[in-house]
C-alpha cells in the first residue's frame, strides 16, 4: 500500500501495526501519526533493530497489509 494511503488512514492502521509490531504504545501511535521516519524510530528503539532492517521490516509490513 501507498504510504500517503496509510498516512491518510492511520487510526485504522495503527491497530493493524500493534499486531505486528505488539511493543508500540497508544502514545507511540499518537506521536507517529502517519510518519514513516518517526516509526521507524520508534521500532529501532523498542527493538533494537538496525536501520535497514528496520527499512525492511517497515516495507514489507505496508506491501502486505490489505486495502481498506
Amino acid at each position: 500500500m501507498n504510504w500517503d494511503r496509510i498516512e491518510g488512514n492511520w487510526k485504522q492502521m495503527t491497530g493493524n501495526l500493534k499486531a505486528q509490531w505488539g511493543k508500540l504504545t497508544d502514545d507511540d501511535m499518537t506521536e507517529i501519526n502517519g510518519n514513516r521516519e518517526i516509526l521507524e524510530g520508534k521500532l529501532q528503539e523498542r527493538y533494537g533493530y538496525a536501520k535497514d532492517e528496520v527499512k525492511r521490516q517497515v516495507d514489507t509490513w505496508s506491501t502486505n497489509i490489505r486495502t481498506m
